[in-house]
């Protein structure tokens, strides 16, 4: 499992601290382990598997009729409709229960999340964070988030209002792409200290260092 360790912080933290001395804007780390639980997605497959298998029971009933007859023995020479529809509701109860407990298993359960929806989600939980810890936290309205959600492998950048204004969301995409990529290879902390280092310096082009405008958010990754 993917993690920051103990001097990937030390050097993120410094790279935060380097950046801010070029310029009066403010940038802020946040990693989360994922933005997510997808519960929605394990739900909606666990009854797509059920589903299914109902298909094929009402697609080749003898072939269900005939398994249970291989199980049982042979025993019952001629099942009811009671029966029949009794036996097939706990079966697709057994199956929905089994793919529900397996799709716990997060790796599973990200994997069958549409990257479309996993990337919604992170700028989803990315805005919300900011909102909260970030935005108008600031005098100047000159706040940076690098969000980083490590399971689903994407990284978000959210500004606050003058920098919105100042800097168009594209010149962001050297800094993600560094992250990102980074982040494929396993290597989160030096993604995050790369991709700090080129918001620093978007940021020291539109809004270089007055020694003005004081530090109003924390210049260490904050954990979520």
């Amino acid at each position: 499992m993917m993690h920051l360790d103990a001097e990937d912080h030390r050097r993120v933290n410094a790279a935060i601290v380097a950046a801010e001395e070029r310029t009066d804007g403010e940038v802020i780390a946040i990693v989360a382990r994922r933005s997510d639980a997808y519960h929605d997605a394990a739900l909606q497959w666990s009854l797509l598997v059920m589903l299914l298998c109902f298909a094929a029971v009402a697609a080749f009933p003898q072939a269900f009729i005939g398994l249970l007859e291989a199980i049982t023995g042979s025993w019952h020479a001629e099942w009811t409709v009671r029966e029949l529809l009794t036996i097939l509701l706990a079966v697709l109860t057994a199956i929905f229960l089994a793919a529900r407990l397996a799709l716990n298993w997060m790796p599973l359960r990200l994997a069958l999340v549409p990257r479309s929806t996993r990337m919604r989600r992170v700028r989803r939980r990315a805005v919300t964070l900011f909102k909260v810890g970030a935005e108008r936290r600031t005098a100047s309205r000159t706040g940076v988030l690098l969000y980083l959600s490590l399971d689903e492998h994407q990284a978000e950048i959210v500004s606050d209002r003058a920098i919105h204004a100042s800097i168009p969301a594209e010149a962001w995409g050297a800094a993600m792409a560094l992250l990102v990529d980074a982040v494929r290879d396993g290597r989160p902390g030096d993604g995050m200290v790369e991709a700090i280092g080129a918001i620093g310096d978007l940021l020291a082009q539109h809004f270089p260092f007055t020694g003005q405008d004081p530090n109003e958010l924390p210049d260490h990754i904050i954990h979520v």
